[in-house]
């Protein structure tokens, strides 16, 4: 199975609490994640224990220039940035290199997968909402 890992401890509430639903990576990332594919979402570092959050499935992969990324794609991989300049601070951080608008980035989306999600089953047979 395919790994979705992040290093920073910070996220594990934010992923926990389905506030981060993408990650941006520099880099075309393409060729690793693949749409429809389950990962197992992972916080830890290299060479150490990592912790398990959870499994998901990746709903979409983009790739584009980090200047491209709108405020809304932003947010979904850090809740707490809106701006360009924020999210170029943090990779700087992360990879340990300059980061500018113009490098190539790839946004992974991804949703949680539940073991018995309240209500799902009924609500796609059609009971207890909405029918057809």
């Amino acid at each position: 199975m395919q790994v979705l890992n992040f290093y920073s401890t910070i996220f594990a509430d934010e992923l926990k609490r389905g506030r981060k639903t993408a990650t941006i990576r520099l880099g075309d990332k393409s060729g690793k994640y693949r749409k429809n594919e389950s990962v197992l979402v992972t916080i830890g570092f290299q060479y150490s224990p990592r912790e398990r959050i959870f499994e998901a499935v990746i709903d979409n992969v983009e790739v584009m220039k980090l200047g491209e990324l709108s405020p809304r794609d932003i947010k979904h991989d850090n809740p707490e940035f809106r701006r360009h300049e924020e999210l170029i601070n943090f990779l700087e951080q992360i990879y340990g290199r300059s980061v500018s608008s113009e490098d190539t980035v790839t946004v992974v989306r991804f949703s949680q997968i539940l073991e018995n999600p309240s209500g799902m089953t009924e609500a796609m047979k059609g009971f207890g909402g909405a029918q057809n």
